[in-house]
């Protein structure tokens, strides 16, 4: 890249990021290793050669890296992943190690790297770099938020569940509910749910693919899409983690999952009473409840998926509705939890999208509303947790029509940011001649 390319403001801007997102990854490598953990970079260093935490992660990355790539470049850069893949599964089966597949796709995707730095130039050089650097970015996205799930366990020893579980009776204690009805529906609906959970982040991969499907031949990516608000969620939901550290009803209420930590063994059958108050857990589990980041990733992929066509569309909604019952079903969040998540998400989406279209007055007032009503649910979750379960048929629908004014604020404004379609200018008759 030479030195007037590096001086455009888009150019300035990459390299900005780029710089960031590097020291962000060294600090939270040092981060880490304060508390005796390996961090991001060498969870994802390891798996180089040693086996993948999720094969279908790095895989749905080396997709999201193709996109820039010819369908011919396609289909050798997935038979080397394969057969690099099938190496190293007959090495593991020869040594009796640990078998997972996806160390072919990330050796794919650095090598990808390698070729544009000393094979490409110009602009070609460039979208290879983003496409390697998409990929990159929805596997390191992962490992950072592993490593931030244990700070968080580290960092935060006590946990604000009492609150929250308290607050939850305004809209009828929802996990309790669901986490019967999942229970009721056998190892099947189980399973299905679970695998909704776990490979939430392939199906997000699948929409961003159709809207990244025009990357190859149009030789540039479109200003706005799925994968960066798949990530700004991840980047900041943690920092929420921090402030509200919230474990989640199976562990703060199962004896099973939370051990001697828990309150009591009370989850799905009997929803909590009594004061809240600070308690503390244990430094394993994951402050990762407020909020729910599967809801907001899901609804991210729902609200993505409205201009595909129809089978996204009930692939995204499909996902949302289930996402939801896993979430709830298991006993991973309280309902409060969905609400604060839906509401992220939406202001986190306004925000993206203004940044990319330019900001006027409507995004600015979105964005601003959204994170007051955020910032709000939150307060009340801390400080009137009491007055809400007192008073559920006050604030139970105040708390769904906090959350249904944004998704209509967001509609409403986002559909004036919709190009107008042209209407072709009517012609006038002919008109028959005097003679």
């Amino acid at each position: 890249m030479t030195l007037a390319e590096l001086r455009k403001p888009r150019a300035i801007l990459w390299a900005t990021a780029g710089a960031v997102a590097l020291g962000f990854l060294i600090a939270l490598e040092i981060t880490a290793r304060h508390y005796g953990l390996p961090g991001p970079i060498t969870n994802q260093a390891r798996e180089v050669v040693f086996a993948p935490k999720s094969g279908p992660l790095l895989y749905a990355g080396m997709a999201l890296m193709m996109v820039v790539l010819t369908w011919r470049q396609r289909f050798v850069a997935a038979g080397i992943a394969v057969g690099i893949d099938i190496v190293f599964f007959l090495v593991r089966w020869a040594f009796d190690a640990k078998m997972m597949f996806g160390n072919g796709a990330l050796w794919v995707v650095l090598g990808c790297a390698v070729i544009a730095v000393t094979r490409r130039t110009g602009r070609e050089r460039a979208l290879l770099l983003k496409g390697v650097g998409l990929g990159l970015l929805l596997v390191t996205g992962r490992k950072t938020g592993d490593t931030w799930l244990l700070i968080t366990a580290k960092a935060r020893p006590m946990v604000l569940d009492q609150y929250v579980a308290t607050a939850d009776h305004a809209l009828g204690d929802p996990s309790w509910l669901v986490g019967r009805m999942v229970r009721a529906t056998g190892p099947i609906g189980t399973h299905i749910l679970d695998y909704v959970y776990i490979q939430l982040a392939v199906a997000a991969v699948v929409v961003a693919l159709y809207q990244l499907r025009d990357v190859a031949s149009e030789r540039r990516f479109p200003g706005h899409h799925l994968v960066r608000t798949f990530l700004v969620i991840g980047l900041l939901g943690p920092g929420i983690y921090m402030i509200f550290p919230v474990v989640g009803p199976i562990f703060a209420y199962g004896a099973a999952d939370g051990g001697h930590w828990a309150v009591a063994d009370l989850w799905p059958h009997t929803p909590p009473v009594g004061v809240p108050h600070h308690m503390p857990f244990n430094e394993i589990t994951p402050r990762n409840c407020m909020p729910s980041l599967h809801t907001a990733w899901a609804t991210a992929i729902f609200l993505h998926s409205r201009k595909a066509p129809r089978i996204l569309q009930f692939f995204g909604a499909f996902w949302l509705i289930a996402t939801l019952g896993a979430t709830l079903g298991f006993g991973y969040h309280y309902g409060t939890d969905i609400i604060a998540g839906v509401v992220f998400t939406l202001t986190i989406e306004a925000g993206l999208r203004s940044l990319d279209r330019g900001w006027d007055r409507s995004g600015i007032q979105l964005v601003a509303y959204g994170t007051t009503v955020f910032a709000a649910l939150l307060v009340a979750y801390r400080y009137l947790p009491v007055e809400m379960a007192d008073h559920p048929w006050v604030f139970g629908p105040l708390l769904i029509l906090a959350m249904a004014s944004v998704i209509h604020l967001y509609i409403r404004t986002t559909k004036l940011w919709e190009p107008k379609a042209a209407h072709p200018v009517r012609q006038p008759e002919p008109q028959p001649e005097l003679v």
